[in-house]
């Protein structure tokens, strides 16, 4: 007989396939699905149960987002020499991993990445920084006079993702005319202290509150693939619920040479592409845009993305690793019959 076990129960595979339909209704219904109901989600290993969950997301999808995939794109503004032990990031200065490092780049150089973005059909473009804080002095002028120069450009919204945050820089970048700030949580709480030692998981709770305080978006998500296990995946997705922030970043982890998690075991894509659709029935109405990572592990199931819930993508390089062509995503996403948010 086909079936599987969850919690003790059998399940036939008709059954589960009417149950995944069932839990899409009630998504769409506007009723939030519970951690258990999540979780048995995440139990489906049968193709057949996979793709009826892909395509109930994209039909999530559909209500909230339409046909419409929203483009981001970052220009890494300073690398590299970071005080914090993040073990999965080339920009920690506690590991040797040969990644470039410079200061604060001109304000030419990452106004001409904006004007270029914006030329790709870019709708929002991000100020990246390597560091714990950006203080306030000369570099946050700098950076709030380009924040200014962006907000000028047409067709284009300025986001920054400049690490934690006080009251005085979050003034200082609404003024300059900032919409969105990022700052990801990176897993999930009870999984933090495995990641990072140099910060507290609370602390980036309270940056995002403070940013939201100052009525900026927030984009916040994390990365996959670090160890966690599939139920920290959806306690992530539970916290950027309870959270409400706009956009949900999911990054799935590149393994950087040099760092502690250089060894780690890669998700399969098709987890990935899974976890992503559980994501759009656990988030709703909320962004979900897939970010670094998905070249090299999705590979070919790239376009799965969009059929599985995401409504937007960073294109583009990283931060240190290359990403791809803004023109061989917009070609992929209008094959499939979807639309550039502009």
């Amino acid at each position: 007989m086909n079936s599987y076990v969850f919690k003790g129960a059998y399940f036939d595979l008709m059954d589960a396939i009417e149950r995944i339909k069932s839990l899409t209704d009630k998504v769409l219904d506007e009723k939030d699905l519970d951690i258990d109901e999540a979780n048995w989600l995440n139990s489906l290993t049968h193709h057949e149960h996979i793709f009826y969950l892909v395509a109930g997301a994209d039909r999530i999808r559909q209500k909230y987002f339409n046909s419409s995939i929203e483009l981001c794109s970052i220009v890494n503004a300073k690398s590299g020499r970071c005080s914090e032990d993040c073990r999965f990031c080339a920009q920690s200065a506690h590991y040797r991993t040969g990644v470039q490092t410079y200061p604060l780049l001109g304000e030419e150089k990452v106004i001409r990445s904006a004007e270029e973005a914006v030329a790709a059909g870019v709708k929002r473009f991000s100020i990246v920084i390597s560091g714990r804080r950006i203080s306030p002095g000369s570099d946050l002028e700098r950076i709030c006079s380009m924040i200014e120069k962006i907000s000028g450009l047409e067709r284009i919204l300025p986001c920054a993702s400049l690490g934690v945050l006080s009251s005085d820089t979050a003034q200082s970048l609404k003024s300059a005319g900032l919409i969105r700030y990022h700052h990801n949580l990176e897993t999930a709480q009870g999984y933090f202290h495995y990641v990072c030692t140099t910060h507290s998981y609370e602390e980036r709770i309270a940056t995002i509150r403070l940013a939201q305080e100052f009525g900026f978006e927030l984009c916040s998500g994390g990365i996959w693939g670090l160890g966690e296990t599939p139920e920290q995946r959806l306690e992530l997705a539970f916290s950027l619920k309870d959270l409400r922030v706009d956009s949900v970043a999911i990054n799935i982890l590149t393994p950087i040479k040099g760092t502690p998690m250089y060894n780690q075991v890669p998700m399969p894509p098709l987890e990935i592409i899974k976890t992503i659709a559980i994501y759009r029935h656990i988030l709703p109405d909320q962004e979900i845009r897939v970010c670094g990572g998905r070249t090299k592990n999705l590979r070919s199931l790239q376009p799965l993305i969009y059929l599985a819930g995401c409504n937007g993508v960073m294109t583009g390089n990283y931060l240190t690793t290359k990403g791809r062509n803004p023109e061989e995503d917009i070609t992929e996403i209008r094959d499939l019959g979807l639309t550039i948010s502009s």
